[in-house]
């Protein structure tokens, strides 16, 4: 009941733009990933709005997509050997390029599958507003692949880790752990079913997933990929970049380390196997 309070409020301001934003740097992702991002949030989102990526790179990005350099972070040595995005920091000064008041972040390797519109819809203009951290139930954390917060906001957070980066990384591990515990009033957070986890809420079950291609549900309007698997592996059929896209190849890989991802055991990484997922290509598209 609490939190269907946390969420009942609503946005004032019907009409107004949605600001919308990512981040990109190095060559891990570029222009494929944010024009699909775009793509995916015009077909998905009633206007006005606007998409902006903070990056480091411009060329064969689409020119719907408003472009900012990376903003500054003034650290001298960010963390090493830290599992965290340590570099979403950027995004959490008191200013944030040209734009201001409320922004919803989206992680390049996610998937939007339905209406955006209610990330607009919960809470006010003030609230940072984070998805569910689906991997640590009770330790009620927030998910920062997809999250929305006024400009500004967690500028306090940006000071603390730039005080001390590696401590701030090895204290909290996860940048998402650090801005649940530390925003300024607490956050809110979005409705657990919207926002979904491909490997934990939508790969069907062992010994099923041998059979069932990925599920849908009904009430997912974004699912994201967090460690490791992409959406492009998921459409292949593949569970990790080096797996397997059929269940024979599979089942081999299991007495094959070299074929195994590093922390999977035999019995794991049989039961680690998607078919492919029709659905992921359907939406991750231009």
């Amino acid at each position: 009941m609490a939190e269907q309070m946390a969420v009942s409020e609503t946005l004032p301001a019907a009409g107004t733009t949605k600001q919308v934003i990512c981040i990109n740097w190095g060559t891990k992702f570029g222009p494929p990933y944010i024009n699909r991002l775009y793509a995916m949030v015009a077909r998905n989102i009633t206007p006005p709005f606007t998409f902006t990526c903070f990056t480091d790179k411009r060329d064969g990005i689409r020119p719907e997509v408003l472009c900012e350099d990376l903003p500054p972070l003034d650290v001298l040595k960010m963390p090493e050997k830290s599992p965290g995005i340590w570099n979403k920091a950027r995004l959490w000064g008191g200013t944030l390029g040209s734009l201001s008041g409320p922004v919803l972040f989206l992680d390049l390797d996610l998937v939007v599958v339905a209406s955006l519109d209610p990330f607009f819809e919960v809470g006010s203009a003030d609230d940072v507003v984070m998805a569910r951290n689906q991997t640590t139930p009770f330790e009620k954390l927030g998910q920062t692949s997809l999250f929305r917060f006024p400009v500004g906001k967690l500028a306090p957070l940006q000071e603390k880790f730039k005080a001390a980066p590696q401590v701030i990384a090895d204290q909290y591990r996860f940048e998402q752990r650090f801005v649940t515990k530390n925003v300024p009033d607490g956050p809110k957070f979005f409705p657990r079913e919207w926002v979904l986890h491909f490997r934990q809420d939508c790969r069907r079950a062992w010994p099923l997933n041998y059979f069932l291609a990925p599920r849908l549900p009904r009430s997912a309007k974004v699912v994201i990929f967090p460690r490791g698997l992409r959406p492009e592996q998921a459409i292949e059929g593949k569970y990790h970049e080096r797996g397997a896209d059929n269940l024979f190849g599979h089942l081999m890989a299991s007495f094959n380390k070299s074929k195994r991802q590093k922390r999977d055991s035999f019995f794991a990484h049989l039961r680690h196997f998607i078919r492919p997922t029709r659905w992921v290509a359907d939406h991750w598209r231009e």
